[in-house]
């Protein structure tokens, strides 16, 4: 399994990484250079990229290494994935070499295997790449290639040639701890604009031999063992967290999707769940915790313009909105900045040393080192009764605080919504622990709940944001005052009536028991 981090930096900056004194300090010898020339290959329908695996020739030294990388996964910048290589008498591919080396249970064994697989297979694009290579040894003991690439990205042929530049460094960790990949990190970006890669050259390579949007990235549903413990739970689930956060850190850097940004803000909120969930067995570091308060409230203004522009009063139709067109327009401008300045949050240095931070304490457990025996040997304990306490506690906070739900302020409804969010975010955590039939029913009831309070609160957000419009732009005051009104109507009117419902049918619902809870 191969693991590196991927971070880019501006072409203009690659001589401030050469002359890094961690570089001169850490380096086992003078650094390689090294000429490179990739070609990759698939299928003219992509059949490996369909299948996340990448099969590239490369042509370095007079010599040709074959690479075949598969699976794995991307989270904060750090890339895991299976990979085997040997070498290559030539420019193509030698298939039956890689069916030697490639275990039995890989699934791009077998879809190599196929004769319409192997048969098709075709230039897809080429890579031309100067590469600098230091092999960096810590005062650890830790061994760890840092590679500056820098070099162009090609497909198509003739006149029609597309490239993009290529201008990043890979730290792959040969020998050691993952978290030293993180503090080389933390101190290079020190002296060094860096931001996180989140896609590798070979996905650069198919973007730009079949160009698609950028599509933003849902959370991938969890697989938990009943035999793992509560610390091995909680690293899935930060690592199941962080995959969704920097999935959509590009479709948020593009400054105008918002489903990314609404994606990559659910990632933050799932994850900064899931550190309360365990925050009496591990603490996240205070500054980390400010961080990543400072990244969220940056996606959150973003999506509470987007909800206002877009849904909120995008409802309004027929005169209403003609009346208000022009407050139409002034809230689509302020969401469009709002976007611009998550874009600006998510490439800073300050966002880079955020995920970079927040990795190397995933990595080195750091909370261990405050753990009392206690907590230790409950954080080695097995996950269902802990999963089975945290469920019942949270179950118990929401029927606490919504007690009597169709007549509270709106103070209280929230904190109703909230308590009901880190429920659905808990349950969902550690679904694959429970019988499916008995948690469908309860998650559904549990997302009504939500849903009722969802809107409301979209509508009362909405009326700070139209009130601060209006303070900016006074010729808008007497339209953002209509619509206040006519959503301020719309909350009151069967507010009580349409909350009880969906209240009662929650407060009903039994927790799931079945599975390997209900086992445990």
């Amino acid at each position: 399994m191969e693991i590196e981090l991927k971070l880019l930096l501006a072409p203009q900056d690659a001589p401030r990484l050469r002359a890094h004194p961690l570089l001169a300090q850490l380096a086992q010898g003078e650094p390689l250079v090294l000429q490179m020339h990739d070609m990759y290959v698939d299928t003219p329908d992509l059949q490996l990229c369909r299948h996340q695996a990448g099969l590239r020739v490369r042509q370095v030294s007079g010599r040709w290494m074959q690479t075949l990388k598969a699976g794995g996964s991307v989270s904060g910048g750090l890339h895991s994935r299976h990979e085997w290589e040997g070498q290559v008498p030539g420019p193509q591919p030698d298939l039956a070499a890689l069916d030697s080396v490639i275990g039995r249970k890989q699934p791009i064994r077998a879809l190599l295997r196929q004769d319409a697989i192997r048969d098709a297979l075709q230039p897809v694009f080429t890579t031309r790449i100067k590469r600098t290579v230091w092999q960096l040894r810590t005062p650890q003991g830790d061994q760890i290639e840092c590679v500056l690439d820098q070099g162009v990205i090609e497909s198509g042929a003739d006149g029609a040639v597309r490239s993009v530049p290529v201008s990043e460094i890979e730290l792959e960790l040969k020998q050691g701890q993952a978290a030293s990949l993180f503090d080389v990190a933390l101190a290079l970006l020190q002296d060094v604009p860096l931001q996180l890669g989140h896609l590798s050259k070979a996905e650069r390579g198919y973007r730009l031999a079949a160009p698609q949007p950028l599509r933003a990235v849902k959370a991938q549903t969890l697989a938990l063992d009943a035999a793992m413990s509560v610390e091995q739970v909680f690293l899935v689930i930060a690592g199941n967290c962080l995959e969704q956060v920097s999935g959509n850190q590009d479709g948020v850097a593009a400054g105008e999707d918002m489903e990314s940004v609404h994606q990559m803000r659910v990632g933050l909120r799932r994850l900064r769940s899931a550190l309360g969930m365990f925050k009496s067995l591990l603490a996240l570091p205070d500054a980390l915790k400010s961080e990543l308060g400072w990244l969220g409230g940056a996606l959150g203004e973003a999506r509470d313009g987007d909800v206002l522009a877009g849904n909120t009063l995008a409802q309004l139709d027929g005169e209403a909105a003609t009346e208000v067109a022009a407050l139409v327009a002034a809230a689509h401008a302020q969401a469009r900045r709002k976007h611009v300045q998550a874009a600006k949050a998510v490439t800073s240095a300050r966002y880079t040393a955020c995920m970079l931070g927040l990795q190397r304490w995933l990595q080195a457990r750091a909370w261990r080192d405050s753990c009392s025996v206690r907590q230790v040997r409950r954080l080695d304990a097995p996950i269902c009764p802990f999963a089975r306490a945290t469920l019942r506690k949270d179950q118990r906070r929401l029927l606490k605080r919504g007690k009597d739900l169709p007549k509270l302020a709106p103070p209280a409804r929230h904190r109703v919504r909230i308590a009901a969010k880190k429920a659905r975010y808990a349950t969902e955590f550690f679904a694959s622990l429970y019988d499916a039939g008995q948690l469908r029913h309860y998650v559904k009831r549990l997302s009504v709940l939500q849903d009722e309070l969802g809107w409301r609160n979209d509508i009362e957000v909405a009326d700070g944001l139209l009130r601060a419009l209006a303070e900016m732009q006074p010729d808008l005051l007497q339209p953002a005052a209509y619509v206040r009104g006519y959503l301020a109507g719309q909350l009151q009117g069967g507010a009580g009536k349409a909350l009880a419902r969906p209240w009662r049918r929650f407060a009903a619902a039994p927790l799931p028991s079945k599975g390997s809870i209900g086992q445990a």
